[in-house]
């Protein structure tokens, strides 16, 4: 697939899918990637045949313009918060008018991104969404589809395992809702690899992976981990799921975006694992890296920086 358009692209996921794309070292191939602000894509249009357009996704017309000459499409466009009708938008509504504007385009080759706990009864309007929107790609037959499906995604500049940091570097304890509910952290660089491998294999073709890490942590675990490698492990206090709603409703209240919504407290009460029914990053020829080997290092200051800096060059991770 020489020419691909990323959905998504100048996102935390998409930075390392443009990389990746970029190192497969097929000559000119473009990768065209659509923002609504040409600033968000400053760090992705400096590698090169990365070609950042200013468009609206959303918009059919703009879209099945921007899919002109491509060969495949990758759509990494998701959101953590929102009302009902934004997860319906991106989740659903965005998947479908993709869908029009691959068939007007003439364009079959699509990698979308979901989430393990997709499913019947899932528990929240992220999960619905994210239900839906896999259904209608599934049902349609104007694509040639791939699903993964990642747990929690680590890595340098993810909004998870920093944001704990962060919060314990602030607080002398930290009250936690749904302290145990269970992960299974993925690196980022992990899922990127991921779905190139499956945009250049044509029989991963109506398949569905999960991408998950090798170990299994309870959200109380993750968060000791993100304050001891950070210097400011704290003591942390359970809060029952009612607590964490009205915790969660507070912070929905304050300016900006929300560091955990009620939506994301009712997301925990579905393991974010993998279901050990479908393929996984090994049927991709991907060792899944442990979480341990690289959050010290992004979570660790400078010193850890360097570690991991020295880490990556020996095992040609970039």
């Amino acid at each position: 697939m020489n020419k691909v358009l990323v959905l998504g692209g100048t996102g935390f996921v998409g930075r390392s899918v443009c990389e990746r794309l970029v190192e497969r070292g097929e000559g000119s191939g473009l990768v065209r990637v659509p923002t609504r602000r040409l600033l968000h894509g400053q760090r992705v249009r400096a590698l090169p045949t990365v070609e950042v357009v200013q468009a609206d996704v959303h918009d059919s017309a703009q879209l099945t313009r921007l899919l002109q000459g491509v060969d495949a499409v990758i759509n990494l466009v998701a959101i953590l918060h929102g009302s009902v009708a934004a997860f319906e938008r991106a989740h659903v509504t965005l998947p479908q008018t993709l869908v029009r504007a691959c068939a007007a385009a003439g364009v079959r080759r699509l990698v979308h991104v979901s989430a393990i706990g997709v499913g019947p009864g899932a528990p929240s309007n992220y999960l619905r969404s994210k239900t839906q929107g896999e259904a209608m790609l599934q049902g349609s037959a104007a694509v040639d589809l791939t699903l993964l499906r990642p747990s929690v995604i680590f890595g340098t500049e993810d909004r998870f395992l920093n944001v704990f940091a962060r919060l314990q570097a602030l607080a002398p304890v930290l009250p936690l809702a749904g302290s145990g509910a269970r992960f299974q952290p993925v690196w980022v660089e992990d899922v990127a690899s991921a779905i190139v491998r499956c945009l250049d294999q044509p029989d991963t073709v109506g398949k569905v992976f999960e991408c998950c890490g090798p170990s299994v942590y309870t959200l109380s675990q993750l968060v000791r981990l993100a304050g001891r490698w950070s210097g400011h492990e704290r003591p942390q206090i359970p809060l029952p799921e009612a607590a964490g709603l009205a915790q969660a409703f507070v912070m929905e209240l304050l300016p900006g975006e929300p560091l955990m919504s009620r939506d994301n407290v009712a997301s925990m009460r579905q393991p974010n694992v993998a279901s050990g029914t479908l393929p996984g990053l090994t049927a991709l020829g991907i060792t899944p890296t442990a979480l341990e080997a690289v959050g010290p290092g992004y979570l660790g200051g400078e010193f850890g920086r360097a570690r991991l800096d020295r880490w990556r060059a020996g095992t040609g991770r970039h």
